[in-house]
């Protein structure tokens, strides 16, 4: 029997940022955002959203804050494996300084036009270059959920998980500006590799990921 792989994607993303990744012999799901309720805390959020996991000890991939609620769900569902793509496990592999900013609810002030707009300093933020990198990452700025992404953003630098999960493997790129390398504790870094980094890192990340799930019986 195929072993059922669950995705979550990255903050006010979806599949499309895994297009170039390939799950081969498994059977693969797309977890969908839903929206949160009001004053909802995350742990809530999860027991929600992990309804759509189906399967039993499936095999989690989590890609930024989708590896954050991908920690949360394996709390409370028995799971085979964690493979998490830049993210963090814990709140000490938040930075600090996001951390510090989330006390005092300066993201809570952050005008919602910032987070719709492109210019060389996003693009510097998500390690991009392409013009096909540019292009997606308009499309997801445009169509994301701005009142999901605040709620998000405030569980991010607020959260609190201090349990990492044994079976997970954290693969980190050594040029992520969002989260950086040197809060976490990877296991495999991705030379070069910034927090968009399924996209222009996906050679090197495809061949991990088969790597990995051929291990898993």
């Amino acid at each position: 029997m195929k072993n059922s792989v669950y995705i979550f994607s990255g903050l006010g993303t979806d599949e499309r940022v895994f297009q170039k990744l390939k799950f081969e012999n498994v059977n693969v799901t797309f977890i969908q955002w839903i929206p949160p309720k009001s004053k909802e805390t995350l742990e809530e959020y999860v027991v929600r959203i992990s309804k759509q996991i189906t399967s039993e000890s499936p095999i989690l991939v989590g890609l930024s804050f989708g590896g954050m609620v991908a920690v949360e769900v394996s709390k409370i569902i028995k799971t085979k494996k964690l493979i998490l793509l830049a993210t963090a496990k814990g709140k000490n592999e938040i930075p600090f300084y996001f951390r510090f900013l989330g006390k005092i609810g300066v993201h809570k002030l952050i005008p919602r036009i910032v987070f719709k707009s492109t210019n060389i300093l996003t693009y510097w933020f998500f390690g991009i270059a392409s013009d096909f990198e540019k292009m997606l990452l308009k499309q997801i700025l445009r169509e994301m959920d701005l009142s999901f992404l605040k709620w998000a953003i405030d569980k991010i630098v607020n959260w609190e998980n201090m349990t990492i999960p044994q079976n997970a493997i954290h693969i980190h790129g050594s040029k992520d500006r969002i989260l950086p390398l040197k809060f976490v504790q990877y296991d495999i870094k991705i030379q070069g590799g910034g927090h968009f980094m399924t996209i222009n890192k996906y050679l090197e990340l495809n061949e991990i990921i088969i790597s990995e799930l051929e291990l898993i019986q």
